[in-house]
């Protein structure tokens, strides 16, 4: 190696060749390939140009041209480059079903049916005719088992089991709504909008906070394709309110022989109250009210992968899947393979808590996560030192993604509050947030009252917690 340079002269920088033929380059090389440790020794050798061009010519002693720093910078950028960009984080957010953060946490069972299943699998296979099959055929029975429905069928999201069916039943139709649930949910996704782009028409009915069933009545005519009720999933109206119960527009629906659909948005499969936790809709009670068509989500209450499912009568069903849009919006193996392993699951009810991660997370109780508070709160503060206050504090999580909105979950958190004078607190904040979210596991927790607050109920790994936390502040 030669020794380290100090020049503000270009001929000081190695050549290109010259540094290939290093030793750590060819070890580089090894790793990465020839053609990623060029392009790395290349940026590094024009940052470096750039930094001799601008400084001081009188400056001789603040730039390292030597071989050992150029490939020390190289290697740094070739790290940086190959790093996955999707990381394992801790949500300590408080909110379970983070939509930013990969919504519902996926059993064991399901990753390691993923990986099953990511190379050549009989995903459209039927082996035992030894002919092309349905990919639905994997999850469909299990589907309608858990929801009474004659027939299912799967795409990417619930956004997309809406977009279809409205395309398939209600092109150049009208489509009867109650104007209270004309939502709009994350990522300005808005009820109207999907409508216009499935080509419907949206007929509005009743008014914000209430609607009757005279109003669906009276906009029912030749140009009718479904009547449609949207659960309002990330809101409540509460007060002078009323709603028209999912009985009495099927009722109505049939009367008139038009389809009556239900958007349930996040959808779970069992009755929730036994596991100590609010009322969510289900699809099956959906489908015993009277409704044709059911569409949900698989990523959010049901634990499982990102997918829309649409459940209900076997012909409409049929319908939608022989729309050409389905190709498009259809899963890949490895999401079916998740979903049926998280579904299997569901057949022993008993052990969902237990087996199943956003289920366990949700209805673990505020004693155990305060227990886990009083463990954590002197190891957190031992690794933080005196420049931070380490507090135990009661609160409360929220599900999220759009589920159960008015309903809060006791929990209990840590209060990271830094030690500075008034004039430099959020700067000390947003280091201590910054320090936190630089960590290798990611650690995310939410900004309060000149604090950062880390809710511990989605807190499991305790050790991986702390293993990462020493030198946490030089990080």
């Amino acid at each position: 190696m030669s020794p380290t340079v100090k020049k503000s002269n270009p001929s000081a920088i190695p050549s290109v060749d010259r540094l290939l033929r290093d030793d750590a380059a060819i070890a580089l090389t090894d790793q990465y390939g020839r053609a990623a440790v060029l392009d790395a020794v290349r940026v590094v050798l024009s940052s470096l140009r750039r930094q001799m061009s601008s400084q001081d010519a009188t400056d001789n002693t603040s730039v390292d041209y030597s071989q050992d720093g150029i490939l020390a910078r190289a290697a740094t950028v070739l790290e940086a480059l190959m790093a996955p960009s999707l990381k394992r984080v801790f949500n300590l957010t408080g909110t379970v079903l983070h939509t930013n953060l990969g919504r519902a946490p996926l059993p064991d069972v399901a990753i390691a049916a993923m990986v099953a299943a990511a190379g050549a699998s009989n995903v459209e296979y039927d082996l035992a005719k030894g002919r092309r099959g349905d990919r639905d055929d994997h999850l469909e029975g299990w589907i309608k088992r858990l929801t009474g429905a004659e027939a299912a069928t799967i795409v990417n999201n619930n956004a997309a089991a809406v977009l279809l069916l409205l395309n398939t039943l209600g092109q150049d139709k009208e489509v009867i709504v109650s104007r209270g649930e004309l939502i709009e949910i994350g990522g300005a996704f808005r009820i109207p909008d999907i409508m216009t782009r499935a080509g419907c028409v949206l007929r509005e009915v009743g008014t914000t906070n209430r609607t009757h069933a005279k109003d669906f009545a009276g906009a029912i005519g030749e140009d009718t394709a479904l009547l449609m009720k949207v659960h309002a999933s990330n809101y409540a109206i509460e007060g002078f309110t009323a709603a028209v119960p999912e009985k009495t527009l099927a009722t109505l629906a049939h009367d008139h022989d038009i389809p009556f659909v239900v958007d349930l948005g996040a959808g779970m499969l069992v009755e929730m109250e036994r596991f100590g936790l609010p009322h969510e809709p289900t699809p099956a009670e959906s489908i015993a009210d009277g409704a044709d068509l059911v569409t949900f989500s698989g990523d959010k209450l049901l634990g499982g992968p990102q997918c829309g499912i649409i459940v209900g009568r076997a012909d409409l069903v049929a319908r939608i899947k022989e729309n050409p849009m389905k190709r498009a919006l259809r899963v890949d193996k490895v999401t079916i393979a998740a979903l049926e392993a998280v579904l299997r699951l569901y057949a022993d009810p008993d052990s969902l808590v237990e087996k199943l991660p956003t289920l366990r997370l949700l209805a673990r109780s505020a004693e155990d996560i305060e227990a886990a508070a009083r463990r954590l709160a002197p190891e957190v503060s031992k690794r933080l030192g005196s420049s931070v206050t380490v507090s135990l504090i009661a609160c409360q999580s929220q599900i999220g993604s759009g589920s159960l909105p008015v309903d809060r979950l006791e929990s209990a958190a840590l209060e990271l509050r830094p030690v500075t004078p008034a004039k430099g607190a959020a700067a000390a904040l947003r280091q201590l947030v910054e320090s936190f979210r630089s960590l290798p596991a990611p650690v995310i927790g939410r900004v309060r009252e000149n604090a950062l607050i880390l809710d511990l109920r989605c807190l499991e790994d305790e050790a991986g917690f702390i293993a990462q936390l020493d030198g946490l502040l030089n990080s």
